[in-house]
């Protein structure tokens, strides 16, 4: 049986009670335009988490919106779907099995990333699971990690959050993120600019990106209650942009996950994300932000 997932903290976190209490063979981590786009081939006996739903899995678990650009579950399939702060709690809730109440920390924590419900420090000086997410997390640019996800599932089943943090290959990104900050931080000042309500943060002519937390935009421009980042996809075939809600000025009501499915992409009510054709990407951003305003 296979796991296939998302590589970030929610992914991660899923991982570690499935592979508790399925027989798990092996996980694949994809992105959920890959479900979306139909790039993956998925097998009847795999284990969706954390992405859209797939007719042809055996189990799906997720939070995130049913949007018009993805398949609709039949009313009952093996799995559950439900509105909830992370695809871990709902992974949680469908077991309810006492023997993953030692997860409860760990799942707590996800909650908090997964849905942003952060504090300053949380994103300035971050601790314990929150600083783990962003080592795992994919848009804090630290690259392909697919065995670093496999080493952590393990780890945190058996070593305490502070034990995984001084695990030799935690502390590198850890150190990475830190030595790359005050690049990162310069780099978002210069290339964000506010425009109404919205921070646009567009790294198209950054290569590389340094490293850095998707967070830290919202303590450098406090006035916007959404942002809009904009930076190349894999391989500059697609021009990706990730709208979220600012995590500090929640006045924003627009659905960002409702309107990333009108442009091919997803996400909940907070944040979400589309790739964008690069031929037409100018006019869907221009739309995107349109939206926003409104």
């Amino acid at each position: 049986m296979r796991l296939v997932t998302r590589g970030d903290l929610d992914g991660l976190a899923s991982a570690v009670l499935i592979t508790e209490m399925e027989k798990i063979d092996s996980i694949e981590l994809i992105h959920p335009q890959d479900i979306t786009d139909k790039q993956f081939i998925v097998r009847h006996e795999d284990i969706l988490a954390n992405l859209p739903y797939h007719p042809d899995c055996g189990m799906w678990f997720d939070h995130h919106l049913l949007t018009d650009s993805n398949e609709k579950p039949p009313e009952v399939f093996k799995g559950l779907y439900q509105q909830s702060p992370s695809t871990a709690r709902v992974i949680m809730d469908h077991y309810n099995d006492p023997k993953l109440e030692r997860f409860s920390r760990l799942i707590a924590e996800t909650d908090r990333m997964d849905s942003a419900r952060l504090t300053e420090s949380d994103v300035l000086d971050p601790k314990g699971h929150i600083l783990l997410g962003y080592t795992i997390d994919p848009r804090t640019g630290l690259g392909c990690f697919e065995d670093y996800f496999m080493t952590l599932v393990d780890a945190l089943k058996s070593k305490t959050i502070d034990e995984i943090l001084e695990m030799p290959e935690v502390k590198n990104r850890i150190d990475r993120i830190h030595n790359e900050w005050e690049q990162f931080k310069k780099l978002t000042i210069e290339n964000s600019r506010i425009d109404g309500n919205i921070v646009i943060t567009d790294f198209r002519n950054v290569d590389p990106i340094p490293i850095g937390n998707r967070f830290l935009v919202y303590t450098l421009f406090p006035q916007a209650n959404v942002s809009l980042r904009i930076h190349w996809g894999p391989k500059k075939q697609h021009v990706a942009v990730v709208g979220g809600h600012a995590i500090f000025n929640r006045t924003c009501t627009v659905n960002i996950g409702e309107m990333m499915s009108d442009f091919g992409g997803g996400g909940h009510f907070g944040a979400g994300t589309a790739l964008l054709w690069e031929e037409s990407a100018e006019q869907d951003i221009q739309d995107i932000l349109r939206r926003l305003k409104a």
